[in-house]
């Protein structure tokens, strides 16, 4: 099925790549069924999206409830007749030392960036097996790839949610199910925003990602060039940063 026909739900889909993505998807024909916190900011972009002559449905959706995951797949069922692509993109992270004990930002990313994503995969799998097709995007981070002290949880959950899709690769004998991780390197987005409790510091890291950092969309752009394969070919991992990323 080419991308134009496509059902996508997106998790954190107000801000940064969860609303790139909307937005690109939307203009390449795919129905966008948006799920995030901050529901007038998803209020805005579906008018915006369908101002464009694009198709899309927004639901308030905080990934650490499972109702709420099952409420966005609910809704691209109900309104549109099935979901062919959940992207997990909803995420948070902390900085800072594991001996600082930040025991309260640990607790939340497991809660956000491993829960959330496990929410959601047991949402959408009892839909796609029906259909008999499925598509798990992820949204992960090179902080998984090169490990530096003060992302050492962050970088965890990332690790955790790649073991995740692996394992269901290999569940996937019957060939319904493709997955797809998306590693983004320093990508300007809201995130870094209550990564710091310093000011200062908060300020000099987001002028840092400001000057380095990539365009959301270029994200946007990688996870629909995953969505876009045919049905028996799947992008397993695709890592995307800045040239000068170190």
């Amino acid at each position: 099925m080419p991308i134009a026909h496509k059902v996508v739900a997106i998790t954190g889909a107000s801000s940064g790549i969860g609303e790139a993505t909307a937005r690109h998807l939307a203009s390449l024909g795919a129905i966008v069924v948006l799920g995030a916190r901050r529901t007038e900011r998803l209020d805005k972009l579906v008018a915006e999206i369908a101002a464009d002559g694009g198709t899309a449905a927004a639901i308030r959706v905080d990934v650490t409830e499972p109702a709420d995951l099952r409420a966005l797949v609910d809704t691209a069922v109900e309104r549109f007749g099935r979901l062919d692509v959940l992207v997990g993109n909803a995420g948070i992270t902390r900085i800072g030392l594991m001996a600082e004990l930040d025991v309260a930002g640990w607790s939340a990313m497991v809660d956000v960036n491993v829960k959330g994503i496990l929410n959601g995969i047991a949402a959408a799998l009892p839909t796609f097996h029906r259909q008999g097709r499925g598509h798990l995007v992820t949204v992960v981070s090179t902080s998984g790839l090169k490990i530096v002290p003060t992302q050492a949880v962050y970088a965890g959950t990332k690790n955790a949610v790649r073991t995740f899709l692996e394992a269901l690769r290999q569940e996937n004998t019957d060939g319904v199910l493709r997955t797809t991780s998306i590693s983004p390197g320093y990508v300007r987005t809201e995130l870094i925003d209550t990564a710091v409790d310093d000011p200062a510091v908060r300020e000099e890291v987001r002028r840092s990602m400001a000057e380095l950092g990539i365009d959301p969309v270029a994200v946007a752009r990688a996870i629909a060039f995953a969505i876009d394969q045919p049905d028996d070919v799947e992008i397993g991992d695709l890592t995307i940063r800045p040239t000068r990323q170190g």
